[in-house]
């Protein structure tokens, strides 16, 4: 019954198989699939269906820290919820680890309905880190720019 309900449908991207045809996808993976495109569109990006995908676009400029987290979690959360019928989301947790390098990394633990099978998917997600975005607000270097790190005794401004 839940290999039923969970389908078959294009690969994602698009391509051709080994016949020729469209690449199919089916079972797990038809899910996985649609969870990354669900969370990789921004809203109103698709003109026939533009309320669909996540808001996660919304805080590429935002700064890394814990609210950011938060609201990229409750955004991601409302989107599965809304656009995938076919889990259960059991979690989504938003990893500030690697957000020196511009990378939040998005944890979606979900359970395919029907069966009784844990998933988990970890999406990355690329914001522009603080000193790049600092530095590309202006056209000095960030060396000679006021308020750089440096200017003041101690390192810090």
């Amino acid at each position: 019954m839940a290999r039923e309900f969970v389908g078959r449908g294009w690969a994602f991207p698009v391509h051709a198989d080994a016949t020729g045809g469209i690449a199919l996808t089916s079972d797990e993976r038809e899910i996985e699939e649609s969870i990354r495109l669900i969370l990789a569109t921004a809203p109103g990006e698709r003109p026939m269906r533009p309320e669909f995908g996540c808001a996660v676009h919304d805080y590429v400029f935002a700064p890394a820290d814990a609210s950011t987290a938060g609201a990229i979690g409750a955004a991601v959360r409302a989107a599965l919820r809304f656009w995938e019928p076919r889990i259960e989301l059991d979690r989504v947790s938003v990893s500030l680890e690697a957000a020196h390098d511009g990378v939040l990394l998005i944890d979606v633990g979900y359970t395919i309905l029907g069966t009784n099978d844990p998933r988990n998917l970890v999406f990355p997600f690329y914001v522009i880190p603080q000193e790049a975005a600092d530095s590309s607000a202006g056209s000095s270097s960030p060396s000679s720019s006021p308020g750089a790190l440096g200017d003041q005794p101690g390192g810090a401004s």
